[in-house]
């Protein structure tokens, strides 16, 4: 009996000394991998503006947030440039820069956001294009909400690429339905266009609401979850996880092709 006693207390103290060890290594590398030294380097996603000089580019991107919100929410950002050009502009509202959220060119086109790699969810090149991104210049001058931000339920990072979605549908842009604020709308303007600007959208704050559409397919959110399914590619759209099934970004046209995308 007093052997079995010390193996079970030779065990437990195992036990609290791995846990112990784990919690301390997580420790010492939160430290070292805060906000502030987290990568943002380059994805290799965008096209090499100089190389390809003499085509126009949009893309869009989204990434898992920063800290614990990163399990069950993103963060998106659009980034173009036009032909003739060898830099991309990028847009995207960034809440700790407030009062004005509405940042140009925050951080490089295609990088990590805080150590999170960022999915591709956009890509138009080529014929097009230059029209495509006078309208997201446009969309991005009249989003109403430039001086405020709230992470939940919105208005946020979502809200602002789902005002650019609703103003240019040509992007064809299905935010994911883990890009909590992509539903945000104001109690005056309960019903309109959905993010995408390919259906219709009844939402009260981003709180409750349904969305039908072309991109997003049929989706219903509660409390800012969304649950529904997406027929256009088919898929399961979840909260935390995202879009489970086939990959949602546009196939390459010919431009594309020639381009190497």
């Amino acid at each position: 009996m007093a052997v079995r006693a010390y193996w079970r207390l030779a065990s437990v103290c195992l036990w609290v000394g791995l846990v112990l060890g784990t919690q301390g290594a997580q420790a010492q590398q939160n430290a070292t991998r805060n906000w502030a030294t987290a990568p943002r380097h380059s994805s290799g996603q965008a096209p090499d503006p100089r190389r390809f000089v003499d085509q126009a580019v949009v893309q869009v991107y989204a990434a898992p947030t920063y800290g614990w919100r990163g399990n069950f929410a993103v963060h998106p950002w659009i980034i173009y440039k036009r032909e003739g050009q060898t830099a991309y502009t990028r847009y995207d509202v960034v809440g700790w820069r407030a009062p004005q959220v509405v940042q140009r060119n925050y951080a490089i086109p295609d990088g990590l956001w805080y150590g999170s790699h960022p999915e591709l969810l956009v890509d138009h090149r080529g014929s097009g294009v230059e029209a495509m991104i006078d309208q997201i210049e446009t969309a991005v001058a009249s989003y109403p909400y430039v001086d405020q931000y709230r992470s939940y339920p919105g208005p946020n990072s979502n809200t602002f690429l789902a005002h650019i979605g609703r103003e240019v549908p040509a992007l064809q842009l299905d935010l994911p339905p883990n890009a909590i604020g992509k539903d945000y709308r104001p109690l005056s303007r309960p019903v309109g266009m959905s993010p995408s600007g390919s259906g219709v959208q009844v939402s009260v704050w981003g709180l409750l609401g349904l969305s039908v559409g072309l991109q997003e397919g049929l989706e219903l959110n509660v409390l800012g979850l969304n649950f529904g399914i997406d027929l256009n590619t088919p898929a399961l759209r979840l909260p935390f996880l995202g879009r489970v099934g086939m990959r949602d970004t546009p196939a390459p046209h010919s431009d594309r092709a020639e381009a190497g995308g």
